[in-house]
Formats: structure tokens, C-alpha cells, sequence
């Protein structure tokens, strides 16, 4: 087993990276988040029930794994004291013992969801289709230097005044921009107790920390949000998220920035899903989209998700980027009740065709460029060995293996967290 793992997404995000930490964590000792916040969920089925986690790792249902916020996190004290109630509520411990939350982790501030929203409605049809979660507002005040660490709240009096300064400045633009109302001393003060107080005891030195388990030999994953393509400085910009997702940014984030990733796990999705807006070059429409979005359950709290075939001039590109040592393979059992499974193989741009990702700007002018491949017909989610699969789902799979040129070593044929094949 390797030290450091990283398990990251390929594609657009919701390739289902929950469900795999929650199943490989039972070979780690560390489970640590490095970036992202409360705007993407981790979906987690097992014997406590059906959790969808934002900001909490999902290492958190195995007992004996430690749990770690890292530096890069855009921490938002309300949802994540909301998130760790919700969970206790079905009967999972979460205690400083098992969670620990850097003290260098930047706190999403009262304002910064006010700021995402307001954005977003200026900009009407021309959004970049933000989760309204605060985290744009968010990292764009880190890198201002204009946020609270996590660990100012052991410093209550020095808090308070750097609070009331901030306070000031977003106030000249939430009144002056947008005309919104400002926020209050007395908002401020009713959030610290709420939601930033009950957090102290699981505050620390996590950089110190994680630095004793390496020297142990402790193993080590890096759990990451989002998917390649939403990567702020890789992605379809500007319709990606706003922190780097990628696995070279995972020892930042995390607060070992000596770590050595010995592993990078990527999932892909056995179809292509996507939340959110941007292009989506191997998008289905109408009959054929919602017969694909039934049988896969790809529906959102609030709007249907888009939906396509495999997209493996994406997936190459994600792979490369991540530096994908081996890969999973999610949502398989989707697939089979399709006569003939359709696959992305290349673009077609202004009459040519190319197998590699164009720049961001001309993504909408592609067109897919579709392959088919016969189905197998039939349920496979109660497989768990390669050789009982039908011969159409192995060529399913090794057709994507050739073209990304990564191994598949996971295929998942349902939630649950046994509902898998291993392969090598």
C-alpha cells in the first residue's frame, strides 16, 4: 500500500468520488480534504444510511480514521456545524478525535454567500452558474488576503476588530454595488456563537499533525472535490469552480506541501453527467437525455442534470492533468439496458476532427463525433468478478482503458459500498 493516495474526478464532477473514498478508506489510517466547500456533495451509502457530505471528508463512517480539513478548504463554519449535527443524528461519532480542522483554513464569512448571490443575479442570462454556496466570494478574498484563519477564534479580541474591518470594507460594497442591505455587528456576533465557537475544540495544527502520521507510516488520502474540468486554472474556464482541484495541489492544500503522491486515483463515470453551466460538447437533448437521466437517477435538487454519452476526449485530458494512475469506473450497472451504448471519441471543429481538448473559448463550437458500441441487456449489479461480466461490458471497458491509456481497477455496479469489482 502506498503512503499518499489521491482520489480525484476526471470530468465535470459527480463522477462518484464519495462512494470510492468510502469504500478504500478501510486501507487508510488519514483521510484529508484540500480544497473545495460546501458547493459539491459526496453522495455515501452504507449502514448508517444515505449521506450527501460537502464539506466533511468521507472517511468519517470508519472507525480508527482520522478526518482532516485542510488549509485549502473554504471552510464555512454554518454548514459544516449543520453537517456534523445531521450525521450525529444517525448515530455517527464525530469528535475531535476523528475531525480535525487546520488552523491556517480560511473561514467563508457570513457575507460571502450574500456577495455569490447578488452576483449571480446581476449577471442574469451571462451567470457562470455559481451554487450560491460563497465560495467565488470566497477565494476571491483569500487571495486579497482579506478572510479570517480558522485560528484567530483562540484569539477572540484580535478577531473581533479584524472581523469589524472587514466588515467595514464589504459593507461599502454590498451597499454601494448592489444595493443590498449591510451586514450588522450583531449578525456577526450571533454567527460566532452559533456556529464558529462549538468548532474551537476540533481546531489544530493539522500541518503538525499530518507531519507525525507520515513519520509513523501512517497511510495517507487525499480526497479531492469537483472534477478536472472545473479546475480553476485546467478547466472550462471561466465555468469551473475556484480553488485548484487537481492532485498536484493536494500536499498544499492540505498542509504537506513536502508529501509525495504516490498514488492518484481517478473516477470517471461510466456516462457523462453535468451540474452546472458551461460547455458540454457530448450533451443529449430530448428522448434520448431523459431515458438516460431516468435510468441513472440524475436528477438534482433543483434541476435535472445534464447528461451524454462517455466523453473520452474529456477523459484523456482529465486523466493527463490529474496524472491518473489508475482509474475507477462508476455507474456501469446504468448501462445495461441500452441495445447500443453511444461514445465521444473525438470533436469536430470548424470541419476537422481532433481527438484533443480545444481551448475553453471554442467549446461551444464543437460538435461530438459519435461511436457505438453493443449493449449487454442485462443487470449486472449483482457481479463481483471481471470474468462474469458479459464480454460487450468488458469491451465497454477496455475501450476506454486503450483510449485514456490508464488501467481501470474499479468498476462500480452500484451504491452500496460492496457493490464493486476489483480487477488486479
Amino acid at each position: 500500500m502506498d503512503a499518499c493516495t489521491a482520489i480525484v474526478g476526471i470530468n465535470w464532477g459527480d463522477e462518484g468520488k464519495g462512494r470510492m473514498v468510502d469504500l478504500l478508506t478501510e486501507a487508510f489510517d488519514v483521510v484529508v480534504r484540500y480544497q473545495g466547500g460546501g458547493n459539491a456533495g459526496h453522495v455515501v451509502i452504507n449502514k448508517y444510511g444515505e449521506f450527501s457530505l460537502h464539506l466533511l471528508p468521507s472517511g468519517v463512517f470508519r472507525k480508527n480514521v482520522v478526518n482532516v480539513l485542510g488549509n485549502g478548504v473554504a471552510l464555512d463554519p454554518e454548514h459544516l456545524m449543520n453537517e456534523i449535527n445531521s450525521i450525529r443524528e444517525k448515530g455517527v461519532d464525530i469528535t475531535p478525535e476523528n475531525v480535525k480542522i487546520s488552523e491556517r483554513a480560511s473561514l467563508l464569512l457570513p457575507w460571502h454567500r450574500k456577495m455569490d448571490a447578488l452576483e449571480e443575479a446581476r449577471l442574469e442570462n451571462k451567470k457562470f452558474g455559481s451554487t450560491k454556496k460563497g465560495i467565488a466570494p470566497f477565494y476571491s478574498d483569500k487571495y486579497q488576503k482579506k478572510t479570517v484563519l480558522a485560528g484567530e477564534l483562540f484569539y477572540p479580541e484580535v478577531l473581533k476588530q479584524h472581523l469589524m474591518d472587514l466588515m467595514e470594507w464589504k459593507n461599502l460594497i454590498l451597499t454601494g454595488v448592489y444595493g443590498a442591505e449591510p451586514v450588522t455587528e450583531e449578525a456577526i456576533d450571533k454567527w460566532l456563537a452559533t456556529y464558529c465557537e462549538p468548532l474551537k475544540p476540533f481546531i489544530q495544527d493539522t500541518s503538525a499533525f499530518l507531519h507525525d502520521a507520515a513519520m509513523q507510516h501512517k497511510r495517507i488520502l487525499f480526497e479531492g472535490q469537483l472534477g478536472a474540468l472545473r479546475d480553476l486554472d485546467f478547466g472550462i474556464y471561466p465555468y469551473t469552480t475556484s480553488s485548484n482541484v487537481l492532485s498536484c495541489y493536494a500536499p498544499i492544500g492540505a498542509g504537506m506541501p513536502d508529501a509525495r503522491i504516490d498514488r492518484v486515483i481517478g473516477v470517471v463515470k461510466a456516462y457523462s453527467s453535468c451540474v452546472g453551466e458551461g460547455p458540454f460538447v457530448c450533451e443529449m437533448f430530448g428522448d434520448e437525455a431523459d431515458r438516460l437521466r431516468k435510468i441513472g437517477g440524475e436528477f438534482g435538487a433543483h434541476r435535472p442534470h445534464r447528461v451524454g454519452p462517455i466523453d473520452l476526449v474529456a477523459t484523456r485530458y482529465g486523466v493527463k492533468i490529474q496524472a491518473a494512475t489508475e482509474l475507477a469506473l462508476t455507474k456501469l450497472d446504468v448501462l445495461g439496458k441500452l441495445e447500443q451504448i453511444p461514445l465521444c471519441v473525438r470533436y469536430s471543429l470548424n470541419g476537422q476532427e481532433t481527438d484533443q481538448m480545444p481551448f475553453p473559448s471554442v467549446l461551444d463550437q464543437c460538435k461530438p463525433v459519435i461511436e457505438t458500441m453493443p449493449g449487454w441487456q442485462s443487470d449486472i449489479s449483482g457481479i463481483r468478478n471481471w470474468w462474469d461480466l458479459p464480454q460487450e461490458a468488458k469491451d465497454y471497458v477496455k475501450r476506454i482503458e486503450d483510449t485514456v491509456g490508464v488501467i481501470i481497477k474499479w468498476i462500480s455496479v452500484g451504491p452500496e459500498r460492496h457493490s464493486i469489482i476489483r480487477r488486479g
